[in-house]
């Protein structure tokens, strides 16, 4: 089910006047106010037209930019005979309608471009349900304003006018849809919860961050998976695992995720919550920032404020500073630097600096794990489960009664794998099989 007016919001090669209205505490927008809008509105097909900027200490409460203001957006519409205006700020219910009211074109606010783009992107039956379910939530309180272009009886006692019956009925449509959509999400969340699960015996490391960041890049330049990459917002929608080998190591599952952004409206983060299942559960959180974009230290802050929000554990978590190769101005580098001394910098496009991400990643994997090498008799069924329940197990070697598993495991489980008929060696490199086990393999 889609808008009773539109299906989808359909803005693309439409003709629109950008509209900012930028308050003191949003300094992400000081240099370029309207940067980041010009390439939402990019990644939707909109043509820009126009664009309107306002410096306010708070948004007018009926309208969201001044009166002056309206009038100039007035001129600006019928100058460049644009069709729609597409606010970076998000509108109330009721501003949306003043608005529409006023100027008599449909007022798009940033909330809803980025769920449209959200809803042209999305690919997979889990991701179009989670755009829809938050499309709907969005637009609930909106209906009425939706119906405002139909001329409403205004009725008296029972008789209601026909516009406020459909919008009664619309109500109870996407009341119904919303609960169809929680119940088809709560089926395909405990499939993904399910598959996590099983992967929870592997070491997993999560890419997250800002949108346009470069993970699906510096996702190709680690495993070679080929994902889709564009220099776009929101290229990446649904999480991509794929095996990374490392050095040392031997394979780990690496999750490319949805980026984030600023002001990412309330119903989407929720609604995709369970596809950032991955980066809850992962072991090291590999944090991707623009490091050539102006505004990375409040897009590093907008990303920590989401995963705070879905309850991403960040302890594990490093920065990774990308496309160092593109920055132009070296001093603001300089200063992410020393603001994050323990940052690493890359470049997912030329290569620079991926050895030394892979192997601070081994590194990290290792703390707290010992690399063992146990002896056990052939039939040992404990052994063999306890392992596969708690353990990475690399290599198994087999004679005629004995069997020698490799694996590293979590310390806190090491203790386990001791008892009568085992031989528990630890080793800081791959390990040989022993002497003993050695001769009954040859013989």
């Amino acid at each position: 089910m889609g808008d009773p007016i539109r299906d989808e919001l359909s803005v693309q090669n439409k003709r629109a006047i950008l509209v900012s209205v930028v308050l003191p505490d949003d300094p992400i927008l000081e240099d370029d106010p309207l940067g980041e809008l010009k390439g939402l509105v990019k990644t939707a097909g909109v043509q820009v037209a126009g664009e309107l900027i306002q410096r306010r200490q708070e948004p007018d409460p009926t309208l969201c930019i001044g009166r002056g203001k309206l009038d100039e957006l007035r001129n600006l519409l019928e100058l460049h005979d644009a069709e729609i205006v597409i606010f970076d700020n998000n509108l109330s219910p009721a501003q949306g309608r003043n608005l529409e009211t006023e100027l008599k074109k449909v007022i798009v606010d940033r909330s809803e471009i980025i769920l449209d783009i959200f809803a042209t992107h999305a690919r997979t039956y889990e991701s179009r349900l989670q755009v829809e379910l938050a499309q709907l939530l969005y637009s609930r309180p909106r209906l009425k304003r939706m119906w405002s272009h139909l001329s409403r009886e205004s009725g008296s006692g029972q008789n209601k006018g026909t516009g406020e019956k459909q919008l009664e009925t619309d109500k109870r449509l996407v009341d119904h849809r919303v609960t169809d959509l929680k119940r088809k999400l709560e089926v395909v969340e405990h499939h993904r919860e399910r598959m996590v699960a099983q992967r929870r015996n592997q070491m997993q490391v999560s890419l997250v961050g800002y949108t346009n960041a470069g993970k699906s890049t510096l996702m190709n330049a680690l495993t070679g998976a080929g994902v889709y990459a564009a220099d776009q917002l929101f290229a990446t929608l649904d999480t991509r695992t794929r095996a990374w080998r490392l050095p040392q190591w031997g394979d780990v599952l690496l999750s490319d995720t949805v980026g984030f952004i600023r002001n990412l409206p309330h119903h989407l983060v929720a609604s995709f919550r369970s596809t950032l299942e991955e980066a809850r559960h992962a072991n090291v959180l590999l944090h991707v920032v623009d490091a050539s974009h102006p505004c990375a230290e409040e897009q590093i802050r907008t990303v920590n404020d989401v995963l705070e929000q879905i309850d991403v554990n960040v302890d594990h978590m490093l920065l990774v500073l990308n496309k160092v190769d593109a920055v132009k101005d070296r001093s603001l580098l300089d200063v992410l630097r020393a603001r994050h001394p323990d940052a690493i910098s890359v470049s997912a496009q030329t290569g620079l600096g991926l050895d030394r991400l892979t192997r601070y990643v081994a590194d990290k994997l290792s703390g707290g794990y010992v690399d063992a090498e146990v002896e056990a008799g052939i039939g040992n069924g404990r052994i063999y489960s306890y392992l596969n329940a708690h353990a990475q197990v690399h290599d198994t070697a087999y004679g005629e009664s004995r069997v020698i598993y490799r694996c590293r495991i979590p310390q806190r489980f090491y203790s386990g794998l001791k008892d009568d008929d085992t031989n528990v060696t630890v080793v800081q490199a791959p390990a040989t099989i022993n002497a003993k086990v050695e001769q009954e393999l040859e013989g």
